[in-house]
């Protein structure tokens, strides 16, 4: 067993159907925070008895003083009359004396409630407005208006846990695929940010600890439309907790999590995470695929990237010789294993200890925990051998600009690699296969795979779409297998205008039922209910589109025969 499986063949996928639940159990969604409603019935109970018990005394005072009425015969106002008076007249409304003129008691009480009111309402008021700054009555509302947009959703939503780098980009791919989710963090102002990001729809987010099941109940665990959970916040026992919770509460929820210590990590497999993401450990396994395997390190980081990046540069020309690796905690054990795991001699060194003899070494990896430290040792180590491969670990994206102009040889983002791998689980689950089959084959299979896309879609990483040849997905191709026509890959790539040339598409897999061919010969013939994972460009799978709902154009593609587009027209043409 070559030294790069131990970073191909770990376990990330979760045992089938495992799960540490012995009893089912509802899931909760109450919060510890208190209702809204009982906090102002509490809050606000002693203002509003004291403002009815004022209004009743002076609607009583006012209906038993002596009155006379425009014929100068005595006369008691009755409670309806008076209540109207004292409503119009405690709000300082005034609207006159009603029904008649007041007499000088009537006047003296009147004026006495008119006082009496005002301090009321006026205490009233200073005790609602206490009760808006309460920080327990906001979470209320908030909770309540949150659980309200979360009832909402409608359409298939994921759960997110932290909106630190990694879940703001995650986010933000999410929202630019058109998916739905749900936001926690524990974070006040990071929630306030996700308000104002321009995601293209109405991202439900609340304020509060991940950690609490509840709060998984209020973001819409239970619902039947809830299709994964995402644990990336910063805390390693915040995302096993999610896990856990998860697992316990709705065990078939497919669960990726992020972790950095390799005991929290076991943990999470135990209650059967989809993946747990080590950015570390996984920074060190790609470091070893580029050093051993530079074609399929090449094609994998460019598949992995966001549609339009550009193909990266190939890792050549590494020299053999010990690694240097100055880096700090977990960090540096972590890439140092993986080093050691691939066949290469490490040196460890202490950042604090100062710049370290990088003298035939044939890399060299800063790791710090300061984005400063780490790009004073990358060039002090250039400058003292100019053939090292260099690896600097970013911590802050403002620091972006500063290793672009560096121009190190390798960038490690923890952030960016966990929402790198987070994306493509989530956005096409079944693609994340064909990254693990990629792995495992020769340098020959990636490099004409690479060469066959970058003839079709160029140099810039293309957009994978999963097509299900049913019919809800694809109808007209649908009905037109179901006729016992023939329907090949190569005919449903097809270009419409010129059906001689193929779109700019590749496909990457054929699954059909329990079966998965990947890279499939386009001569395959194709089935009904087929599932084909495609990348391509995005007006090429626009073009694909035609085919799949159009029944002219789907037998223009298999035939070559030009069919009218009407149903009218094509009865008549075949008659």
């Amino acid at each position: 067993m070559q030294p790069l499986l131990s970073f191909i063949a770990r376990p990330w996928a979760r045992q089938p159907n495992h799960s540490a639940r012995r009893r089912r159990v509802d899931i909760p969604t109450e919060t510890p925070s208190t209702d809204a409603i009982f906090l102002i019935l509490r809050r606000m109970r002693m203002p509003l008895i004291v403002l009815i018990t004022v209004f009743t005394v002076s609607v009583a005072g006012l209906t038993l003083m002596p009155g006379v009425d425009d014929q100068g015969r005595p006369h008691h106002m009755s409670v309806f009359d008076a209540f109207y008076f004292i409503s119009y007249t405690a709000t300082t409304i005034g609207f006159g004396e009603t029904p008649y003129t007041f007499t000088i008691p009537q006047r003296m009480w009147v004026t006495g409630s008119i006082y009496a009111t005002v301090l009321g309402w006026a205490y009233t008021f200073a005790a609602l407005y206490g009760l808006v700054q309460d920080n327990n009555f906001r979470d209320a509302v908030a909770h309540q208006r949150f659980a309200r947009r979360v009832r909402r959703l409608t359409e298939p939503f994921v759960i997110i846990g932290g909106y630190g780098q990694s879940g703001e980009r995650v986010c933000r791919e999410l929202a630019e695929a058109g998916r739905r989710f749900v936001v926690i963090d524990v974070r006040g102002e990071r929630i306030d940010a996700l308000g104002g990001e321009q995601l293209g729809a109405d991202v439900p987010g609340i304020e509060a600890d991940a950690r609490n099941p509840g709060v998984l109940g209020l973001a819409g665990l239970a619902k039947p439309n809830c299709e994964g959970l995402l644990a990336l916040t910063n805390d390693d026992n915040t995302n096993l907790a999610m896990v856990m919770a998860a697992n316990l509460l709705r065990p078939e929820l497919p669960v990726i999590a992020r972790c950095g210590d390799r005991g929290v990590e076991e943990h999470m497999h135990d209650f059967a995470a989809e993946a747990v993401i080590n950015p570390n450990d996984r920074y060190g396994g790609y470091l070893v695929l580029a050093m051993q395997r530079p074609t399929t390190y090449q094609l994998v980081q460019w598949l992995m990237s966001p549609e339009g990046a550009q193909l990266p540069e190939r890792a050549e020309g590494l020299g053999e010789g010990p690694w240097v690796v100055c880096a700090d905690g977990q960090f540096g054990e972590e890439v140092s294993a993986d080093l050691r795991t691939g066949g290469l001699e490490v040196v460890r060194a202490d950042p604090a200890d100062g710049d370290p003899d990088v003298t035939g070494a044939a890399g060299f990896v800063a790791g710090a925990d300061d984005d400063t430290t780490n790009i004073a040792l990358a060039e002090h180590a250039r400058q003292h051998n100019e053939r090292l491969f260099v690896c600097v670990r970013q911590q802050s994206t403002m620091n972006q600009p500063l290793l672009d102009a560096l121009d190190v040889d390798s960038v490690f983002i923890a952030t960016e690699l966990v929402a790198r791998e987070s994306l493509a689980r989530v956005v096409t689950p079944i693609f994340r296969s064909f990254v693990d089959h990629a792995l495992e084959q020769p340098e020959e299979w990636a490099q004409r795979l690479i060469d066959r896309m970058v003839a079709r879609c160029d140099t810039t990483a293309p957009r994978r779409e999963l097509y299900v040849l049913d019919r809800h997905q694809a109808p007209a191709a649908y009905r037109w297998m179901t006729k016992g026509n023939e329907l090949t890959l190569r005919d449903l790539i097809r270009d419409p205008d010129d059906r001689e040339q193929p779109l700019d598409i590749v496909p990457l897999m054929l699954i059909r039922g329990e079966e998965v061919a990947f890279t499939p010969d386009e001569s395959v013939r194709l089935q009904p209910r087929d599932q084909v994972l495609l990348a391509g460009r995005d007006r090429a799978l626009g073009d694909l589109d035609s085919g799949l709902f159009y029944d002219s154009v789907i037998e223009h593609l298999a035939t070559g025969a030009t069919v009218p587009d009407t149903w009218l027209w094509r009865k008549l043409t075949r008659r």
